[in-house]
């Protein structure tokens, strides 16, 4: 069986699980089943097929996991989307034939050679650092729940951040494929790239106010100069120049240092000062700062090992209104959660779990450095935002509004990742194929 003919089965099965969610949604909603309902199914079904067919005519040998796998975690999140709002499950949708669209543009685009990117590496770099500072714009940029990642033409709303990441990635990688040799000697004078790297992290943190985008990238950056060098001495002064940084914006950052508090301390006994609509009024911290987080806990716990079933999670105030705020994009995981159960999130865990290693043993089939560094990077990048979104939800590490890839409500997060799924195809392609 060929690596498409492999691919094409496995798609075919998660069809049918599609199809299972959206009528297991539809029927604890409304009681029945209409065929109206399984649409999303059908149109979802038909899109994979469409990416199935530009990759089996642009990288015939590339994994044939990957793609299964991203269209599993963007269904299951266009599932939960529907139940949650249809609303916005039909605006998901129309952002993942977007997202496919940009898949099999980049696809045919880059088949011959997508290492030609690599001599466009300034042209990268400079356009990622304006994706990364457009939210800072005046009246472009909008803030987020304190965090300034957005902006807006018009009707148009997006991240970014998300393009950035892709397009920081690529100048990473080509940058430290040219330089390897020199940094690996690691003379006190290079570690200006370090330096600088660093700088447009903090530049992002105070520009944004988000601590979690400025340890993606920052983190993003220490993987592939590492993988670079084979030197732990970057690492460490690399983490240790982060670690300082970010002290000094949660000194001098209120949003920052709310969300540290809130970490740390999510339940008060005593009332705090809290600001509602109607003013300034004493409350507990659970009740104003940390709600989100705490409830979203709770939804996590409510769902025990194997959760209330799809479509059958409480999420609504009685008399209307959202539980969680933000739950169809911050807090979907918890959302997940609940309905899934231990078993069924664990199980979801384990499919992100395998995306990551199958990105990482495509760096290591990867025949050239730019081809290692870029896939690896790639890959750390989804793996890293995974943790970051996962983990704050979980109270492992500050909350931040970083997406789910594949899986969160959002269209630039989807795009990014479908680019970002392309690029790891080209990558298994030109490492697989005959000679």
């Amino acid at each position: 069986m060929s690596a498409r003919t492999r691919e094409l089965t496995i798609l075919i099965l998660v069809g049918l699980i599609t199809v299972t969610g959206f009528a297991s949604v539809y029927i604890a909603r409304q009681n029945e089943l209409s065929p109206g309902s399984l649409s999303y199914a059908g149109i979802f079904f038909v899109l994979y097929l469409a990416a199935h067919l530009v990759a089996r005519f642009t990288v015939p040998d590339a994994d044939p996991y990957l793609l299964p796998i991203a269209a599993l975690l963007t269904a299951l999140g266009l599932t939960e989307i529907y139940r949650l709002n249809p609303t916005d499950a039909l605006r998901q949708g129309l952002w993942v034939v977007i997202g496919v669209a940009a898949f099999a543009t980049t696809l045919i685009t880059l088949r011959h050679d997508y290492r030609r990117l690599e001599s466009y590496k300034y042209l990268f770099g400079l356009s990622a650092l304006v994706l990364l500072f457009l939210p800072a714009l005046p009246k472009i940029g909008q803030t987020v729940n304190g965090a300034r990642l957005w902006v807006r033409f018009g009707p148009l709303q997006f991240q970014p951040g998300e393009l950035g990441k892709v397009a920081m990635i690529v100048f990473l990688a080509a940058y430290l494929h040219s330089k390897q040799e020199v940094l690996a000697q690691g003379r006190p004078k290079d570690f200006g790239p370090l330096l600088a790297i660093w700088g447009c992290a903090m530049l992002v943190l105070v520009a944004t106010h988000d601590l979690g985008s400025a340890l993606l990238f920052f983190g993003i950056f220490l993987a592939i100069l590492y993988l670079a060098t084979n030197r732990l001495l970057y690492v460490s002064v690399g983490t240790g120049l982060f670690l300082i940084g970010a002290a000094g914006v949660y000194e001098t950052t209120a949003h920052v240092r709310s969300r540290v508090i809130i970490w740390l301390h999510p339940w008060t006994i005593q009332k705090l000062p809290c600001h509602t609509p109607h003013g300034v009024e004493l409350m507990t911290r659970q009740q104003c700062g940390s709600y989100q987080l705490v409830k979203s806990l709770y939804s996590v716990a409510q769902g025990g090992f194997f959760g209330t079933g799809l479509g059958k999670g409480t999420f609504t105030l009685p008399g209307g209104g959202n539980l969680i705020p933000d739950l169809n994009t911050d807090f979907i995981f918890s959302a997940l959660a609940q309905e899934l159960g231990l078993v069924g999130i664990a199980a979801l865990l384990l499919v992100l779990m395998l995306f990551v290693v199958r990105g990482f043993h495509i760096a290591l089939l990867a025949t050239d450095g730019f081809s290692k560094l870029v896939c690896a990077g790639l890959t750390f990048g989804f793996a890293l935002q995974t943790f970051i979104i996962i983990g704050g939800i979980l109270r492992l590490i500050p909350l931040t509004g970083i997406t789910l890839p594949f899986i969160s409500y959002g269209g630039s997060s989807v795009v990014a990742n479908f680019i970002l799924l392309a690029g790891l195809l080209l990558v298994s392609q030109r490492a697989n194929e005959t000679p």
